[in-house]
């Protein structure tokens, strides 16, 4: 698939701005390489399977040295929406079942539960769970754990908020049976592949019930969570290296590989993180700008992989405080902000791509040739600019106050808000720029703390299920502009039990046509991510990965080298 825009040509405003910063599958028709697993079977005895890295005779030892965003908000994974946590903190945990590392996650296969039956009805799914498995801290590991863990994630306590709720809005009851047997029950079915693909998220990892007891079930502040998983935390440098050693107490035998892994904070898309790889100080880099990725592909020693991103890279309009509480200035702004023109401003730093309110590369989005006839991503902006202008004279927003603009401390955040504050700037507008690292970033976006914010979210799945209920339903985890819509909620619970594959795209379709006139947010750009790594570094296949989140234990990695 092509993402790559045409060169812009002829309008010197857009010069000015530049210068300046596959099948249908299963009810839910989606590509399987992208979001969702493969088949899944209802029934699966899985108790002889275990985990190896996919080439014959991997060696042992040695300490890969990692680069990738390590500078996490806090330390709950199950609170986090940034790989500022899971890139690290994922080799210290397991999953109740897990995404295939061999095949790049196309596959899910058994984690701490071995086996699996579902329900013909698809309403109870029941796993039975492995036996002889311990935390970090010694903690033996039951169907307790997985019950306090999931409890949590589907029904959060007061004062917790987690992005993947939303995944089980379907589950009325998880019922530990026995000691190693734990049951969910769901009001109504679901697709199993979504269901199977939810469990299977990397970002579910499982945590102890005493670990949840102990801290009031909010674990922000703990630094060295214990989990189950191959890794474990042997010190931590903040903003500098978190250093994590084998678990020699695994699970699963003959895993990991490696004796430990070192990662290092390296901002994504950074001049800082290509000479890292490119020098050779660290092993495997993730996130890289387009320049280095080339430089690689022509360096003998030096593989490449790109793949799509779950990531919505966006601008916030705080509907909590005038003006952005009018439906008529949120999509002024909309309209105003020139989503061909921020992607080419940031074209050398980050491989984005523009799209609407729906993953543009997923079968429910909108087809380009489409989008690009509409009013805020047209070539020609003009049109979408006079519309902008109509709209504020008509909500008497022809002189908008000041505002403060909250942006995320990355490089192309930085470069999206110059560019949009001189958008805002033409139009008469005044915006105050606030760079603030992802700690304050997404305390006040989650608090309403500014009134307009540009930064990046992730979901987990392709399907809009997930990422509706998510990102734009009322109150939910990550609507961080407190948007309302009363008919694009009851739009998200039918297209969440259709399952007629072209009535519930006729849903789709009537929820983003919501969005377009009452807009959530500003979809500025949509991720394509790129890893480059050492070719002895084996044991992994992220070719065909979908994000960055599942794939990310380090389990099967092994250096090939003396």
């Amino acid at each position: 698939m092509n993402t790559r825009r045409p060169a812009l040509t002829g309008w010197s405003r857009r010069d000015v701005l530049r210068g300046s910063a596959a099948a249908l599958m299963g009810a839910y028709g989606l590509a399987p390489r992208y979001g969702l697993a493969a088949d899944v079977p209802l029934e699966y005895d899985g108790s002889k399977f275990q985990m190896a890295a996919p080439e014959p005779n991997a060696k042992r030892g040695g300490v890969m040295r990692y680069g990738i965003l390590n500078r996490p908000p806090h330390f709950d994974v199950h609170q986090s929406g940034t790989v500022g946590n899971i890139g690290t903190q994922g080799c210290m945990f397991d999953n109740l079942i897990r995404r295939d590392p061999r095949d790049s996650g196309k596959t899910i296969v058994p984690d701490l539960a071995h086996s699996w039956e579902i329900a013909k009805d698809a309403r109870t799914y029941t796993f039975h769970l492995r036996q002889g498995v311990q935390f970090h801290d010694g903690t033996d590991f039951t169907s307790a754990d997985i019950k306090a863990t999931f409890d949590r994630i589907a029904k959060p306590p007061a004062g917790i908020s987690i992005p993947r709720t939303p995944l089980f809005r379907a589950v009325s009851e998880i019922n530990a049976r026995d000691k190693y047997t734990v049951e969910f029950k769901l009001v109504a079915p679901r697709s199993v592949n979504f269901m199977m693909s939810a469990f299977a998220s990397g970002w579910n990892v499982i945590f102890s019930k005493k670990t949840l007891e102990e801290n009031n079930y909010d674990l922000r502040k703990i630094f060295n969570i214990p989990g189950t998983g191959p890794f474990k935390t042997q010190r931590r440098v903040e903003n500098e290296v978190w250093v994590m050693e084998r678990n020699p107490n695994y699970w699963n035998k003959g895993l990991p590989y490696l004796d430990g892994i070192e990662v290092y904070h390296l901002l994504p898309f950074s001049p800082e993180l290509g000479a890292a790889i490119l020098s050779g100080r660290v092993d495997y880099a993730r996130a890289l700008d387009p320049a280095t990725a080339r430089k690689a592909a022509a360096t003998p020693g030096l593989s490449t992989a790109k793949f799509y991103q779950s990531v919505i890279h966006a601008t916030w309009m705080n509907s909590k405080r005038p003006p952005f509480d009018d439906p008529r200035v949120r999509r002024a702004v909309h309209l105003l902000f020139d989503k061909p023109v921020l992607v080419d401003v940031v074209k050398d730093v980050a491989p984005l791509m523009t799209g609407g309110f729906i993953y543009p590369f997923s079968e429910f989005a909108t087809p380009r040739d489409q989008l690009a006839n509409r009013l805020g991503y047209q070539e020609d902006s003009g049109p979408a600019l006079k519309e902008a202008k109509a709209l504020l004279a008509a909500a008497g927003q022809s002189n908008m106050r000041s505002l403060d603009f909250l942006v995320r401390d990355l490089n192309h955040h930085k470069l999206f808000a110059q560019a949009m504050q001189a958008m805002l700037k033409e139009m008469g507008i005044q915006a105050n720029l606030r760079t603030a690292v992802e700690s304050i970033w997404f305390g006040d976006a989650t608090a309403g703390n500014y009134d307009l914010a540009v930064g990046a979210i992730v979901s987990t799945l392709l399907d809009p299920s997930d990422y509706f209920n998510a990102w734009y339903r009322t109150d939910g985890p990550q609507n961080y502009s407190f948007w309302h819509n009363a008919e694009f909620d009851k739009l998200v619970d039918q297209i969440d039990v259709e399952v007629d594959t072209g009535k519930r795209m006729a849903l789709i379709r009537q929820a983003e046509d919501i969005m377009e006139q009452d807009p959530p947010l500003v979809p500025v750009a949509w991720e394509n991510i790129l890893d480059v790594w050492y070719n002895y570094v084996k044991g992994h296949n992220p070719k065909d990965y979908f994000g960055i989140y599942d794939v990310v234990r380090f389990d099967t990695f092994w250096l090939d080298k003396a």
